[in-house]
């Protein structure tokens, strides 16, 4: 089923980026442009900040809140296809078989090759013994062919790692389970499949 849902998404994003391509080329001012690095763009917080993770300095605090504001309303995963999440696969186990989670993937988002705290291209879920799914925390993602730097793009200090079997830049951000590998870490070893 992973290897099915996997091909979707690269014959999904294969063809989202022709038809940005032939947008593009057609003269279609409505297109998005790739754009020179992710906006970065945060709203302060009047909720308390993040406890989660006090190590990390103020500003990815802040931004941490303002990840848990913009997703609080996805702990009901019903919500979150309401408002065009889809899914993306099953629990996944990377890195030496630590789990990073249930995916969904908002392709409006995604598609618009920013990334912004307020709103996330995906949000990962922990599934539940009952069979229920629980927000844990959510992912940037910029389209390989929406990035025109040599470099991965950046968010708040943290680097963006290939994931080429989906053809995005991705960063995970554990803003609703603490990790402790850091806010973005690839993989929480709290999250179980």
């Amino acid at each position: 089923m992973h290897e099915v849902t996997t091909r979707s998404l690269r014959r999904t994003l294969s063809l989202a980026a022709a038809a940005m391509m032939w947008a593009g080329c057609s003269g279609d001012a409505s297109a998005p442009a790739a754009p020179d690095r992710p906006s970065a763009a945060i709203v302060p917080s009047t909720n308390s900040l993040l406890d989660n993770h006090p190590g990390e300095n103020r500003d990815l605090r802040v931004a941490a809140a303002t990840m848990r504001r913009a997703t609080a309303k996805y702990h009901d995963v019903e919500r979150a296809k309401q408002d065009g999440f889809v899914f993306l696969h099953g629990c996944e186990i990377r890195e030496e078989d630590k789990p990073v989670g249930t995916v969904y993937v908002n392709f409006q988002r995604l598609l618009d090759g920013v990334a912004n705290p307020s709103s996330p291209d995906g949000l990962i879920y922990q599934p539940l013994p009952d069979g229920r799914l629980k927000l844990v925390a959510v992912e940037f993602a910029i389209p390989f062919t929406l990035w025109n730097k040599p470099e991965p793009p950046t968010l708040l200090g943290a680097t963006f790692q290939r994931e080429d079997e989906f053809g995005v830049f991705g960063l995970h951000a554990w803003v609703w389970l603490p990790n402790p590998r850091g806010l973005f870490a690839e993989t929480n070893p709290r999250v179980s499949c």
